[in-house]
């Protein structure tokens, strides 16, 4: 009994630092999308230059190691803002493109169906508390991938590989998601900020991806 209660006790605060991870990072997680929303919508107001957006997402990605250094730290908080809204603003310039091109009714239909697979893959995840530690190896070299034939396809510019590049961000993402939610449940990664950026990229590269999959298929309309 003595030993039960040992090791109760002693399993209890791991539990407690998952959830608090866990609550925080879901917490931060909504405050940097919606600050995200406001800074695109900032970009698209202003009608930012395919230049500027370019320029802003090369920040963000200098911004991103600040980041991962900062994590630990105060100053970590800052950093993710900085990281996300410039992420959001970047967004400005394709957001305006696909608005003039379809509407906004499209744009709708891209976030809901953000929304759907990360709350479904994340409810999953939680619920089952399946561990998809597995998944790593098969979602970089899956990333790798599409990042070579992305690099590629700027040169030969063929539309039907254009649009396999945004199916498989869909579905490689969706791994991210499922993954990263796993690695919080499990005590995997213990820390909020870092979990938060994870979470973040992999909802951002799929929304974008789902915008263009849906451009492509309904902008004709």
């Amino acid at each position: 009994m003595d030993q039960r209660s040992m090791y109760s006790s002693a399993s209890q605060p791991s539990v407690l630092e998952t959830n608090k991870v866990l609550r925080n990072t879901y917490m931060l997680l909504a405050m940097t999308l919606a600050f995200s929303a406001v800074c695109a919508g900032v970009a698209m107001a202003v009608g930012i230059s395919p230049l500027m957006s370019l320029v802003m997402t090369i920040g963000a990605f200098v911004t991103l190691f600040v980041v991962h250094r900062k994590a630990d730290s105060a100053s970590g908080l800052f950093w993710v803002f900085a990281f996300t809204g410039l992420m959001g603003a970047s967004l400005g310039y394709t957001l305006n493109f696909y608005l003039g091109v379809a509407g906004p009714g499209l744009i709708m239909e891209a976030l809901g169906a953000t929304a759907l697979v990360f709350f479904a893959l994340s409810g999953y995840a939680l619920t089952t508390k399946k561990d998809f530690s597995f998944m790593a190896g098969f979602l970089v070299v899956g990333l790798v991938v599409v990042l070579v034939a992305a690099i590629a396809n700027i040169f030969f510019a063929v539309p039907a590989v254009s649009l396999a590049i945004s199916a498989a961000i869909v579905f490689i993402m969706s791994g991210f998601i499922l993954y990263d939610t796993s690695r919080i449940i499990h005590g995997g990664e213990t820390n909020y900020i870092r979990a938060t950026v994870s979470l973040y990229l992999s909802i951002y590269n799929l929304f974008t991806a789902i915008l263009h999959l849906l451009g492509a298929f309904g902008g004709d309309d």
